[in-house]
């Protein structure tokens, strides 16, 4: 019989890093982290879904822009534009929810992608698709 990833994670925790002076991570406490994430992935998929479907629509609801006048072109490429965004952001954010699954599979959630030093289990607690430390996502929003 197959392990559950709830399963799982009642051995993965004890793996995850902490900083100094947190406590280890729990079977529970991982388990709620994922759910979360498993939650969040079922939404962003469902709007990306939803984001792409009316991006085509809106396509082909404004044709081949024949006869249009300068603001109503002007107004079609906004929208079309501000679709397009709102669909790359849900894509970007639907990418790390899945790479923070991953990373719990993996047993290398916790860790800093670019140090390699513990995350912190507070920063994860609050926002479960950080892949950086404090100091590194500083240095990052410096740049």
């Amino acid at each position: 019989m197959s392990r559950t990833k709830k399963d799982a994670d009642s051995t993965v925790h004890e793996q995850l890093s902490v900083r100094e002076g947190e406590e280890r991570w729990t079977a529970e406490e991982l388990a709620e982290v994922r759910a979360g994430l498993q939650v969040e992935e079922q939404r962003l998929a469902a709007e990306v879904d939803e984001a792409e479907h009316d991006l085509v629509e809106l396509m082909r609801s404004f044709g081949d822009g024949a006869g249009d006048d300068q603001a109503d072109a002007g107004a079609a490429t906004w929208e079309r534009e501000h679709e397009l965004s709102l669909t790359n952001n849900a894509k970007a954010l639907l990418d790390q929810t899945r790479h923070a699954l991953e990373r719990i599979d993996q047993g290398t959630y916790g860790d800093c992608e670019s140090c390699g030093t513990a995350i912190g289990k507070m920063r994860l607690q609050a926002f479960p698709r950080a892949t950086l430390c404090m100091t590194c996502k500083q240095k990052q929003e410096r740049r």
